[in-house]
């Protein structure tokens, strides 16, 4: 597919340095290794690597047309030059134009949050799937295309993956797109451009931020909230602190859920436990009526259940059809539970955080377990903040704690350990240290009894261990099937 240079710019403010505006583009790249002839180069000058260094390399490799971000030496006066102020939203802009702007093709709907967006973006598709309708999915988990998962290096991608990605779903026949939008998406530009039918905001808590990531707060959630600047209708959590601060901007209309005054309100909550199945129950009223059960465990579930029943009422969607999809969902890695007929429960989850990890602990001592066991560690190559704060939450809400790992990356796994053990000494919380994680696993169901709840925190959906730079085939689902068996 080849699109004038023109049709790419049309939304830009650019200086045309040499060349013409005629120039046929053959597709587009960021990365000078995936340039081939009649290409378009971005050079973008990053926090870790200038892309105009590349620029002699991308032009023996026939680039068409070079987009920088500042003065560089062109080696060759056929070239095409374009300069631009930010080369990552001009990425963004070029890439929606190539693709002919597909996202306006689908009813859109962009998510953020600290938590809850991955879970709340599935029960907003099995609504619309069970409605008749189709959805495509972009988030944490990957991108969700009629039952294909294609996995994601970012829970936003990079603007020309992301763009490609809606492309694909109008190809396929999507009648609906809802994709997490993280802060890091936004801060990158990843959406620099885009237009969403809907905004969503589940709630806000300290999180991303360090060198490589939001530089404090107020950064993190000023981010966030430029999600309600690229909307039509905004709908938020009353409930959450940060609410009027998020949408304090706006230029959307505002819709909400809560437990108190707001567009959709819960009450009467309950907490259900059927044979180790976790679910929750609340009375809705508002937006939708009636009693509402969401199939899965937790005091925020009823948080991301009001959302999507919100969501759901707005895109008009019927109310058999939100409340059956609701009761029913079930969201990979997120308190995912797996059967074990054998009077305990065992879970997975993503937490890996300290505020999630508490979020989830003090969720399952809502059930009343006779015992909580948490297999967790913590990734290498990241803030030791988040070890120490895991292994404290760990050690106050589990009665017994198993130090395992993941992810370690580049790191030395006990070096991560010992971290995570600094943590756990603030309480008196037990634990062992079992570094291999199908042998973790093999000693939690070893030593489960009747009524006791085993939780597998951090890989979620992960379906790998990273190790020394290389990813390694490891499913927590698979772990606990073995351990199982034994």
């Amino acid at each position: 597919m080849t699109v004038k240079l023109a049709r790419l710019l049309e939304k830009l403010d650019y200086e045309l340095i040499q060349g013409s505006l005629d120039t046929e583009v053959t597709d587009l790249a960021y990365d000078s290794r995936k340039i081939t002839k009649g290409m378009l180069f971005v050079a973008i000058d990053g926090t870790v690597v200038d892309g105009h260094k590349f620029i002699p390399d991308v032009v023996k490799r026939g680039a068409a047309v070079l987009v920088t971000e500042k003065e560089a030496e062109i080696p060759d006066e056929t070239v095409t030059v374009v300069r631009v102020t930010n080369g990552r939203e001009a990425l963004s802009r070029m890439s929606q134009a190539y693709f002919d702007y597909p996202a306006e093709k689908v009813t859109s709907i962009g998510i953020t949050g600290t938590k809850g967006k991955s879970t709340t973006t599935y029960m907003i598709r099995d609504i619309i799937e069970k409605s008749g309708k189709t959805c495509g999915i972009v988030g944490t988990i990957g991108i969700y295309i009629k039952g294909t998962v294609t996995p994601t290096e970012h829970t936003t991608p990079e603007s020309y993956d992301l763009q490609k990605a809606f492309a694909d779903m109008v190809e396929a026949g999507c009648d609906y797109m809802v994709m997490e939008v993280s802060s890091q998406g936004i801060k990158m530009d990843r959406v620099a451009g885009m237009h969403f039918n809907y905004g969503v905001f589940t709630n806000l808590s300290p999180d991303h931020i360090g060198p490589n990531e939001h530089k404090d707060f107020d950064e993190y959630l000023h981010c966030k909230s430029r999600l309600f600047q690229m909307c039509d209708t905004g709908i938020v959590n009353t409930d959450d602190p940060h609410w009027q601060e998020i949408v304090k901007n706006a230029s959307c209309e505002i819709r909400s859920f809560g437990t108190k005054e707001a567009d959709m309100t819960a009450t009467e909550i309950e907490h259900i436990n059927h044979n180790g199945d976790l679910s929750m129950k609340f009375r809705a009223k508002g937006l939708l009526d009636g009693d509402i059960t969401v199939g899965l465990p937790g005091r925020f579930n009823i948080y991301n259940g009001m959302c999507a029943a919100c969501t759901g009422a707005l895109l008009g969607m019927p109310r058999d059809v939100i409340l059956h999809a609701l009761e029913h969902v079930e969201v990979r890695g997120r308190v995912e539970h797996i059967p074990t007929g054998r009077g305990f429960s065992v879970l997975i989850d993503f937490a890996h955080n300290g505020v999630s990890t508490e979020s989830v602990l003090t969720t399952l001592r809502e059930y009343d377990p006779r015992r909580i066991i948490a297999i967790f560690g913590c990734g290498g190559n990241r803030s030791k903040l988040r070890r120490y704060e895991m292994g404290e939450a760990v050690g106050r809400l589990a009665e017994l704690a198993i130090v395992t790992s993941d992810n370690p990356r580049t790191e030395d796994v006990m070096d991560i350990i010992e971290d995570i053990k600094v943590g756990l000494a603030k309480t008196e919380g037990e634990y062992v240290v079992i570094p291999d994680r199908q042998e973790a696993v093999n000693y939690a169901v070893d030593h489960a009894e009747k009524g006791d709840m085993i939780i597998l925190l951090g890989k979620g959906h992960e379906e790998y261990q990273e190790i020394n730079g290389v990813k390694h085939h490891y499913s927590e689902r698979e772990a606990v099937a073995n351990a199982l068996a034994r």
